[in-house]
């Protein structure tokens, strides 16, 4: 069998058996060539086509059978491939994931990378904090992107920011990401590294209805992470009251609400944000600053 062969192979069965992508690839053809291609040891952009490719190339019967094994863990569990190899891949960049953690696939990664965000930083931007961590990808992308900032990653689960431990120590940014746990912005040790000039949030925000119909790939990654509770808003809610104390003057909240979008401005009708072009549309990422903080709770007051 060549290599190719083992790929098609791989896109028929998920294709026959109507598994759900979602989790860095969005089709059975990427995500039989992602298995594939790390089941074989093979870097992600081995060339499968033009002059140089690898797609003619006979695979032993041993790795052929490695990967059916690899095919059918991922059909049967219907896991992200992801919690599979126990590798994700965000903006170029490969972090380690398991189970504790939902797969990195937040868009204010492309937001950082493509520049997007530079518009709302200025020269004094030091303090980064990445909220909601997950396995500390955005935070080690924050200190990638801008080698000037030092940065927070905080998250309520201990077991998250035991991955990000993970991740940071292997990207060897010790000194530059401190680990916090905290509930959004109520820990003390939160106080002690702001207050902060950006603040990254993927929150959960999956309303109750979207939740119960989440399939099976989605339903495996830790339910804190997504559910935002019945319009999705729930931690927002917490967050954008109690975010202008923790932000120094001139900062901004890059917030990512997902498909959410109409949730957040039911919720929300009167603050004042600037929503962001992204690869999904722009839809799903908004900043906020603090002073449109600051003037919406005195609106909320009065």
């Amino acid at each position: 069998m060549t290599l190719m062969e083992l790929i098609e192979s791989g896109t028929t069965r998920f294709t026959d058996a109507n598994i759900a992508f979602g989790h860095g690839t969005t089709n059975a053809r990427d995500e039989a060539t992602w298995l594939v291609l790390w089941a074989l040891g093979l870097p992600l952009d081995t060339s499968l086509e033009g002059q140089d490719s690898k797609a003619n190339e006979p695979v032993a019967p041993v790795d052929s059978e490695r990967c059916a094994i690899l095919f059918e863990a991922r059909i049967t569990t219907r896991k992200p491939a992801a919690y599979l190899t126990h590798e994700a891949w965000l903006q170029g960049v490969s972090f380690y994931v398991d189970e504790r953690v939902i797969v990195p696939r937040s868009l204010i990664a492309e937001l950082m990378a493509d520049g997007s965000l530079d518009y709302w930083l200025c020269e004094t931007t030091q303090t980064v904090l990445d909220l909601c961590s997950g396995n500390g990808s955005l935070a080690i992308l924050a200190a990638l992107t801008y080698p000037e900032v030092v940065v927070t990653a905080s998250d309520l689960s201990t077991d998250a920011l035991a991955v990000a431990r993970i991740n940071v120590d292997r990207h060897e940014l010790q000194s530059r990401i401190t680990l916090v746990e905290s509930d959004g912005l109520a820990a003390a040790d939160l106080q002690a590294h702001g207050p902060f000039d950006l603040i990254l949030c993927n929150p959960p925000y999956v309303n109750a209805n979207s939740m119960a119909q989440l399939p099976p790939e989605y339903r495996a990654e830790p339910a804190l992470a997504l559910d935002g509770g019945s319009d999705g808003m729930d931690f927002i809610r917490t967050l954008l009251q109690a975010a202008p104390t923790h932000m120094a003057p001139g900062a901004v909240l890059v917030l990512e609400v997902g498909n959410e979008r109409h949730h957040f401005e039911a919720a929300f009708p009167h603050l004042e944000v600037v929503w962001l072009e992204t690869s999904a549309g722009d839809d799903q990422v908004l900043v906020v600053t603090r002073l449109a903080l600051e003037h919406f709770s005195l609106q909320q007051e009065q």
